[in-house]
């Protein structure tokens, strides 16, 4: 059973590590429209995921919801001019209300 836990702690290693690394890449060019408003939200996430002692499970979260971001492809296309990055506002908030207690402290520095 060990052996399992080990194989399944590198595979997710390794998928958040290249998940990090995409949305490190593309993160930047997100802030406009709708998006803009909620930037420091963004930015909330960004730092809890790149902190080392943040529990993996709020990890989990603030990836799936910057990796929504930053995908093209999502519920609205964001090419669809004004609508096309409203979807992905939703979900920023979706993740910041459910790391709400956890953010507090990225949320000041942000400020």
């Amino acid at each position: 059973m060990e052996k399992k836990e080990k194989l399944y702690e590198q595979m997710q290693n390794k998928a958040s590590e290249q998940d990090v690394d995409r949305i490190r890449e593309n993160l930047g060019g997100m802030n406009r429209g709708p998006i803009a408003k909620v930037w420091d939200q963004v930015m909330a996430l960004w730092k809890f995921v790149q902190d080392s002692n943040a529990p993996w499970a709020g990890k989990a979260i603030a990836i799936g919801a910057l990796i929504y971001l930053i995908s093209p492809i999502d519920a609205i296309p964001d090419v669809i001019p004004v609508l096309g990055l409203t979807d992905d506002v939703s979900i920023i908030g979706l993740a910041v209300a459910k790391l709400a207690t956890d953010l507090q402290k990225y949320m000041k520095t942000n400020q």
